[in-house]
Formats: C-alpha cells, sequence, structure tokens
C-alpha cells in the first residue's frame, strides 16, 4: 500500500487563554509514524505562558515569528533563561524541561521537529506537565507528595490544585518572571542569521545548514537542520539524502511546487506547497522545488546530525564527478551533448529564474 506523502497544515490541539498548540497527526500525515518524527506547532499570545514541562522527544525548534523568553533546565542542570526572536533555533535533549514566555504584542510561533523513536507513540510527542490540571503531581496522593516536599498534607494537596490552567495560561500584565542572560543561550541556541552561509547563489537561493559544528548539542539530539531561502522563481536542484536519512520539511513562507521521484523513475509526489505546510521525503526519494514569484523559505530537519546529501544537477552534482566518457555510454548521447550537460551552468544547488 502506497503512504500519502502530499503536504498537509497542523491543526490546532489544546491549549488556553494564552496561546495553543497545533500538531501534524500520524493518522493524517502517515510518514510521521513511519519515520519515527513529530511536528508541533506553539502559537503564544501576548502575556501568554507555557507552564514548565518536559517531554519523550528529543527536538530542534525554530522560531518562525515574535520574540519572547524561554527557560530550559537540560538534565543535572541549572535553569537558563533566554530570549528568542525569529530566526533562533532551539535544540532540547531529552529531559529537558522548559517554559516559554511572551510580553509582546506580536504572536509568538515557534515549530519543533522531534525524534519519537523512544517515544510513547510513534510521530507523537508526548509532554509530562509539572503544573496546570494535568500536572504529574495530581496522580501522586497526599501522603506520598507530603513526603516528598516534607509538608502538611492539606498544604501540599492546595499547594498542587491550584493552578486552574492547563498548559498554557495568560499571566497578568505586571508579573515578573527572570529576566534572560545572553550567556545561557550559548549551547542550546543559535541565531541562523549568524551562522555562515554554506551556499548563496544571486537570484537563485541561500543554504544555511545547522550540524555538529556550528551547533554541536545537536550531536546528543540526532538531529541535523537547514533553512533555505529560495527567490522568485528559482528552482532548487534535484537531490537526495545518501545516508539514510529522513528529510522533514516545513514551509515557513511563500509558495512553489515540489516534485518527488522514487525507485524505478516513477513520481511518487507534484503538488504546490504553500505556508505552514508540512511533508516528508522517504529515504532515498529525490526531490526539488521550483518558487513561485514571491519566493519560497522552508525549514528542514533531518533524522541525522550531519547529514550527507547529493544533488543531480549543477556545478557540484554527481553527473559532473562522472567522467564524460561514462556519461555518453549511459545516456546513449554524443559527446556534444554531454559537454553541453557538463558545462551549462556554473550554479550549484540553486538554479536562478531564466526570465
Amino acid at each position: 500500500m502506497e503512504v500519502d506523502l502530499s503536504p498537509k497544515f497542523a491543526k490546532k490541539t489544546n491549549g488556553g487563554n494564552g496561546g495553543y498548540f497545533s500538531t501534524w497527526s500520524p493518522s493524517e500525515l502517515p510518514m510521521l509514524g513511519k519515520g519515527n518524527i513529530a511536528a508541533v506547532k506553539l502559537s503564544l499570545l501576548n502575556n501568554g505562558f507555557v507552564l514548565p514541562h518536559y517531554a519523550d522527544s528529543s527536538k530542534v525548534g525554530y522560531v518562525l515569528q515574535g520574540s519572547g523568553v524561554a527557560g530550559i533546565i537540560l538534565p543535572e542542570s541549572e535553569e537558563k533563561v533566554i530570549a528568542i526572536k525569529k530566526g533562533d533555533a532551539l535544540a532540547l535533549p531529552f529531559g529537558t524541561v522548559i517554559w516559554f514566555y511572551n510580553k509582546e504584542d506580536t504572536e509568538l510561533e515557534v515549530i519543533f521537529l522531534g525524534d519519537t523513536s523512544k517515544a510513547h507513540k510513534s510521530g507523537e510527542i508526548t509532554a509530562f506537565n509539572l503544573a496546570g490540571t494535568n500536572a504529574i503531581f495530581t496522580g501522586f496522593s497526599s501522603e506520598f507528595l507530603a513526603r516528598a516536599f516534607d509538608l502538611d498534607e492539606d498544604f501540599v494537596t492546595a499547594l498542587i490544585q491550584n493552578q486552574p490552567g492547563h498548559e498554557i495560561i495568560k499571566l497578568e500584565e505586571n508579573f515578573k518572571l527572570p529576566e534572560p542572560n545572553n550567556e545561557h543561550r550559548r549551547g542550546i541556541a543559535l541565531s541562523c542569521d549568524e551562522v555562515p552561509l554554506y551556499v548563496d547563489v544571486k537570484n537563485g537561493g541561500r543554504l544555511v545548514v545547522l550540524n555538529t559544528k556550528n551547533f554541536p548539542i545537536l550531536g546528543e539530539i540526532g538531529l541535523g537542520a537547514d533553512l533555505v531561502t529560495l527567490e522568485g522563481n528559482a528552482m532548487f536542484s534535484p537531490g537526495f539524502s545518501c545516508d539514510s536519512a529522513l528529510r522533514v520539511t516545513y514551509i515557513v513562507r511563500g509558495s512553489g511546487r515540489v516534485q518527488v521521484v522514487g525507485a524505478d523513475g516513477r513520481k511518487v509526489l507534484e503538488t504546490d506547497l504553500n505556508a505552514g505546510c508540512l511533508f516528508i521525503v522517504p529515504r532515498f526519494f529525490i526531490v526539488s522545488k521550483i518558487a513561485n514569484p514571491e519566493g519560497m523559505e522552508w525549514l528542514s530537519v533531518i533524522t541525522t546530525p550531519d547529514p550527507v546529501f547529493s544533488h543531480l544537477a549543477g556545478r557540484t552534482s554527481v553527473l559532473m564527478a562522472l567522467s564524460p566518457q561514462v556519461l555518453q555510454a549511459s545516456f546513449n548521447v554524443d559527446s556534444d551533448v554531454i559537454r553541453r550537460i557538463r558545462f551549462g551552468t556554473s550554479d550549484a544547488i540553486f538554479f536562478p529564474s531564466r526570465n
């Protein structure tokens, strides 16, 4: 039975008056379950506060819009409070406790893509909240809680039950949370604007790669990422992951078209792409994209911290590495055709519009 590869949009699932979460379901996007990948988007309103929680998945986050504050406690570490803004990437290993706060009028949006190979449900992230109506402490008896906190049973029961909110709440305007410390960002947050461009083609596009060289904590998480900006009507070269990694792609802005080809030269997907949709390319399948006139930007998370890709067109392609004689024999064409293929473009990965 063939797997549906068509892009899907997230659906709002839960939250409160301070914001909400949206998720992609494995039942609607089967490749999530097959690839052990989950995707969640946080939308946090003014004075919205995400209650402290941890999850059963390591994950990479990317700030799509707005700015805010995050509190992060890595395993066996102290709380680190950091400022986050559009373009920031976050790396959250297993067992990380985190909270978010947005004091600005602009909505804060963060997308998380996580590895669910060790999660309770394949293709889904399960959160364990430390406070709120579904907090983990609500499941313990007053006796256990009193002994754990060394407090009176009635007091500790009232403490645990006093928060009526669920996952996301709205704080009072004058409520003061810890101020962010820029030093705390080191190792867990990275501005993609400050990462040197991996590829930059005029009128074609730009590529930022996040791997263990510029973001070492990704080695612990087991995920890598890239951020691609494709100029209007430009093309992203056909290519594939040659290290058996899955590529989960979220369209950040703009629109365009995509084609995916699988085994035996069979096209398995041809469709439009729009901001907010997510799709997954199976292992070793070839994918290529062309932007519409307004251009297109996407974030891809790859299921290895140091991904390796092969491209099939352009200056750095596999075809360029093959000798002219091998190409001539393989395609059954004369040497003039091969010469045109090999010297027809000086661009790599991105091909500007011909218009």
